[in-house]
């Protein structure tokens, strides 16, 4: 028997509300799991410490004090339950209200509206016409990388001139803060490049036009956000220059081609650049075009996506960079610090590629339905294989095998591979419209879009739009 029940009931607009009612067994589990848990701190004649049994916890101090900690600990299950329940694909937040903490032997009961995607009503959607650029390397790119490999041969030659930006110094400087040395403010034999900026504002402006031998000193204020230390105080620190240094880039020959890569010559090198890079566009190439056949089903679809919807799903993305920076040790706040803005304009701004990912996965959820595309065990197994990083056609040794199956029976006993199901479903529709779409040169699509045709004179809103290149009878 199922642990929760549910019922659904549509609100319109992409909202739905469920009446959920989780069985008495289920919530005397939690009860007992929740006694338990206070046992393992209380001290009572007879026991030892963390040994006291649950029906004593609940003798001593009732059940009434432990079945709300009980609730609140299994809630969260008790939601993906319901949804998953109810085979909801929800959006945003929700909002549960949960009743009164049930006697002995009662059900549980909460409600939850959330909102959920949309369903699409699909338009054609085999055998599109999709435009498809070639892969190209851009000269640009070929001439920076060209030049990046040049950096990296460079030389420091020592030059008898005063300092310009882009070169380099090597510096011995003690710096002081209300005339006494202070900790890490002293170096020898420091390189220096002028312009890289990293050292404190204004350090590397002071030696612009010094020469070797010359001893200058330079005025600071630390910044603010500097050590605690010496944040926001000025400091002076004395500097003799000890050489100037330019950097001297290899010419553009066939000797440079041989050092950067072993080439015969200059015209080889930028060849071999050209062929990486367009291999490396290939790559983004068949990504776009991947994009652009689901974006012209979708176009093809009627949708019905409220300011609300679009609302939640960004607030939803912003909730997940947030979770996944937490992982890296960086809070919310401080994102937003480091970026400048506030949450609200973070949300703001998504809402455009929220609205795109809203009408992408609705489209590729009727794909779904439509064309009756399921996911084997196996197509899981292979994703789990992917997932920790086992190539593709590789096996794992029969200990790894039996491992990620008992994985795959847990997720299964959980309804947990639900969203992973979905996810390689919603792969295989992608690929079935790729491969049954035509590509064609981009600029011949872009150039249609802009041809009128009846359809487009009314629209999707059934209001006549205007015509971006005449054609005879617009």
């Amino acid at each position: 028997m199922a642990a929760v029940k549910t019922s659904t009931t549509e609100l319109g607009e992409s909202r739905v509300r469920v009446e959920a009612e989780v069985a008495p067994e289920a919530v005397e589990r939690e009860v007992r799991k929740a006694a338990a848990e206070l046992g393992r701190d209380l001290r009572l004649p007879g026991f030892r410490k963390g040994k006291v049994p649950p029906e004593v916890v609940l003798q001593r101090v009732g059940r009434d004090a432990v079945v709300g900690d009980a609730i609140s600990a299994a809630l969260p299950t008790w939601y993906e339950q319901a949804i998953h329940d109810a085979g909801l694909v929800t959006v945003g937040e929700p909002k549960i209200d949960v009743g009164d903490p049930p006697p002995k032997g009662e059900p549980l009961t909460f409600t939850i509206e959330v909102a959920v995607r949309p369903r699409a009503k699909l338009g054609d959607y085999e055998k599109l016409e999709v435009g498809r650029r070639e892969p190209a390397a851009d000269p640009e790119r070929v001439d920076s990388e060209i030049h990046r490999l040049r950096e990296s041969l460079a030389k420091l030659e020592t030059v008898d001139r005063p300092a310009q930006l882009g070169d380099f110094l090597v510096l011995d400087f003690v710096g002081k803060v209300d005339g006494e040395p202070f900790e890490g403010g002293e170096a020898r034999g420091y390189l220096l490049e002028l312009g890289s900026g990293r050292l404190i504002p204004g350090f590397e402006d002071q030696l612009v036009g010094a020469k070797a031998g010359e001893e200058r000193a330079v005025e600071v204020t630390f910044p603010d956000d500097y050590a605690e230390h010496l944040a926001g105080k000025q400091a002076t620190f004395d500097v003799t220059v000890k050489e100037v240094k330019a950097k001297r880039l290899p010419e553009l020959d066939d000797d440079f081609a041989a050092d950067a890569g072993g080439f015969d010559s200059l015209d080889e090198l930028r060849a071999a650049i050209e062929q990486r890079l367009r291999e490396a566009d290939e790559h983004a190439v068949e990504a776009e075009f991947r994009e652009a056949v689901v974006d012209a089903v979708a176009e093809r679809a009627d949708i019905e996506i409220t300011p609300e919807l679009v609302e939640a799903k960004a607030r939803e993305m912003w909730h997940r960079t947030a979770h996944r920076l937490g992982h890296q040790g960086i809070s919310a706040q401080q994102y937003l610090q480091l970026i400048g803005k506030t949450e609200e304009e973070v949300v703001e701004e998504a809402k455009a590629d929220a609205e795109k990912a809203l009408r992408r996965e609705a489209t590729l959820a009727a794909v779904v339905e439509a064309e009756g595309i399921e996911v084997s065990d196996e197509e899981v197994l292979d994703s789990l294989r992917e997932a920790s990083g086992v190539p593709a056609g590789q096996e794992l040794r029969p200990s790894e095998e039996k491992k990620l199956r008992k994985a795959l029976k847990r997720l299964q006993s959980d309804g947990r591979d639900e969203l992973l199901r979905e996810d390689i479903a919603m792969r295989k529709a992608v690929d079935w419209l790729v491969e049954r779409a035509t590509p064609v040169p981009a600029e011949r699509a872009q150039a249609r879009e802009k041809l009128w045709t009846p359809d487009k004179e009314q629209g999707k809103s059934g209001q006549a739009e205007k015509s971006e290149l005449w054609t005879p009878g617009a």
